[in-house]
């Protein structure tokens, strides 16, 4: 793997990260809030709250087809 498709690769997984990251944050704060408010947390709230993360695992499944594509297409 040269350096293009490296560092490609880890843009794709630092995206990822950050999506899983997001999503842990967002559900905490809404957790946080429901407390607060005290009223029960929904389930379909938390399931749209819950798709970057579902985003971020599969670029980190398709992560070196994702870098591969990036790569060839800045290389265009």
């Amino acid at each position: 793997m040269d350096a293009p498709e490296r560092g490609a690769l880890m843009l794709v997984l630092f995206i990822a990260a950050i999506l899983i990251g997001w999503t842990v944050v967002d559900l905490g704060l809404y957790f946080a809030i429901c407390q607060h408010d005290q009223v029960p947390m929904k389930l379909v709230p938390c399931l749209f709250k819950s798709l970057p993360s579902l985003a971020g695992v599969i670029m980190i499944v398709k992560s070196r087809a994702l870098a591969e594509w990036i790569s060839s297409r800045l290389d265009d």
